[in-house]
């Protein structure tokens, strides 16, 4: 099987919870492993391939691969590669998805020369699987975890007043990875998985729009750092940014401070114009890395989603992929509440899960559609993409621009 050739016969994808943080009592949370996902991977993966969906965005756990300093094993890695193998399964793997080592301080001297080495062997084993696996990012969502676990201290490190800091650690912790890999791993490619946001200010507050929309473009800081574009000392380059992320949920537009904005409200930001923005700023292809809901809003959620891509699409957006996140319900990183948000339910001793059939019709309605019009609006782009207009004295180390209708898996 070739990596290179399914980008359309896989549009839709299975992202499986990887989450590893901690919680504020020190006990880990391991949502692979809580989902039984560890133990039922190929039964998992036989489950999407029957809805047509042959590609999965999974996580590699380092507190796992590393228990002890310096030395890596990849047993946990293994149902996940195995699983598919069987199932003739792309994997997308998420090198850092919240969760590190116990021995280390995220916030210490030690942790990215201890990622780069963790980088580094996990890079020459997966050599061996370059069949079902050459897409890597190699840090989820760090715009998130900088404030979820360092400015409100909602997750592991629970940190407060340090987002900025820890969004600067975990960016250079990115951009080392990306160098490792690229050097590692030739042909390989990279996603920046990164939420995409809509804020508005309160019409109650006056000149909070102008607050509101300083915090909506924080939302471009971490890929303006990884390409170099900003925070030039951190060592980010164009080729660092390959494939972009977009993470976009029912909650990701609000009222500045303020109250969650629904589709329904005129101040709700459709999702094809916040594609078209970032298309706009680094014309670099990009994907759906993270959508869902939960609930009866499941299938009308992601039937947005399929409308809103498509729409993009048309208007000459290469958008490469959704990947439905997360397929596997489990429970609430907090409270440990059963979360309604997947497409099957808990396993139960034999490994069987009960499948939400009103999302599952909405992806088989959904699929072929976005196949065909994914292939009519690539082609009619032209073939080559300009580079990013960003400085690099160190020069680009891929010398062949991308075409808009690359396949990127």
């Amino acid at each position: 099987m070739s990596v290179s050739n399914r980008i359309f016969r896989s549009f839709i994808q299975a992202g499986f919870e990887c989450s590893t943080h901690k919680y504020g009592n020190g006990k880990r949370l391991d949502l692979l492993k809580q989902t039984q996902h560890d133990r039922f991977a190929l039964n998992d993966y036989e489950r999407v391939r029957q809805l047509g969906i042959r590609t999965a965005r999974t996580g590699a756990r380092w507190h796992l691969i590393e228990q002890h300093p310096g030395e890596y094993t990849f047993d946990s890695l293994l149902p996940t590669l195995h699983a598919a193998y069987a199932t003739g399964t792309e994997i997308l793997l998420d090198l850092l998805h919240f969760g590190w080592p116990d021995y280390l301080d995220i916030f210490g001297p030690k942790f990215i020369d201890a990622f780069a080495r963790y980088v580094r062997a996990l890079a020459r084993y997966m050599r061996h699987h370059r069949e079902i696996c050459r897409v890597f990012a190699p840090v989820n969502e760090i715009s998130f975890l900088s404030w979820v676990g360092g400015d409100v201290a909602n997750i592991f490190p629970h940190a407060r007043n340090r987002g900025v800091e820890l969004k600067r650690i975990l960016v250079r912790a990115a951009i080392i990875a990306s160098d490792i890999l690229l050097n590692e791993l030739p042909g390989v490619r990279l996603i920046s998985p990164e939420p995409v946001i809509h804020i508005v200010g309160d019409s109650q507050k006056p000149g909070d729009d102008v607050a509101a929309e300083h915090h909506r473009l924080a939302q471009f800081e971490v890929w303006d750092m990884i390409s170099g574009k900003a925070a030039h000392e951190l060592g980010g380059r164009p080729e660092y940014l390959d494939i972009i992320g977009t993470n976009f949920y029912d909650r990701n537009e609000w009222v500045n401070y303020g109250e969650t904005l629904t589709r329904l409200d005129s101040r709700y930001r459709p999702f094809h114009q916040i594609l078209y923005e970032v298309w706009e700023r680094y014309k670099r292809p990009l994907f759906v890395s993270e959508t869902g809901t939960e609930n009866d809003a499941r299938a009308d959620w992601f039937d947005y989603i399929c409308s809103e891509v498509e729409v993009a699409q048309r208007i000459g957006i290469p958008v490469h992929g959704i990947c439905l996140y997360p397929i596997l319900n489990h429970p609430g990183w907090i409270d440990d509440r059963h979360c309604c948000n997947g497409l099957f339910d808990y396993a139960d001793s034999s490994g069987h899960r009960e499948i939400y059939q009103p999302l599952a019709e909405a992806i088989l309605r959904a699929g072929e559609k976005l196949r065909q019009s994914s292939l009519i609006a690539t082609h009619e782009l032209q073939q080559n993409r300009p580079d990013l207009l960003v400085p690099s004295p160190m020069g680009i180390r891929v010398s062949k621009t991308a075409a808009f209708d690359e396949q990127v898996w």
